[in-house]
């Protein structure tokens, strides 16, 4: 599948890269801040930064999921805010990422060109909803949080 990309700002390309697979096996792609200037996001705090591209996904047959970075994640606490985000195919503004700043003490800085989210491309299928009165049964049935033990 293709992907259109385009540098809604003059410095992709030039001072901060387009998105890429950091490696082969990559199931996502990096997203960078494209920022004029470091970005300070106190602790418990949230800030929307840039990624200076906009996409063109070929049809509603796909989605772009926006995902933490395991390392900014798991190393201090900074995240997506929203927990996934959600790039619809009918979107063409710039794709922006929210991060939260999960601790509870220190503030996190975004510095130009930083990676701060990762992107996948995923198929999607738009059901057909079909009202019911009954649903079939199964082993778990209604249990929901924690019913299987974990």
């Amino acid at each position: 599948m293709k992907l259109k990309i385009k540098a809604v700002s003059d410095r992709i390309g030039r001072d901060i890269p387009f998105p890429y697979y950091a490696t082969a096996g990559a199931a996502a792609m990096d997203l960078h801040a494209c920022i004029d200037a470091p970005v300070e996001i106190p602790a418990g705090e949230r800030r929307t930064i840039a990624t200076g591209i906009a996409i063109a996904l070929p049809s509603p047959d796909y989605v772009a999921l926006i995902f933490a970075r395991s390392g900014l994640g798991i190393k201090h606490g900074v995240a997506p805010a929203n927990c996934v985000g959600v790039i619809d195919s009918d979107y063409r503004g710039e794709i922006q990422v929210g991060l939260l700043n999960s601790n509870r003490t220190g503030s996190y800085t975004v510095q130009p060109g930083d990676r701060i989210a990762q992107m996948m491309i995923v198929p999607v299928v738009q059901a057909e909803l079909e009202p019911a009165e009954e649903l079939d049964d199964t082993d778990r049935g209604a249990g929901g949080f924690g019913s299987t033990g974990l």
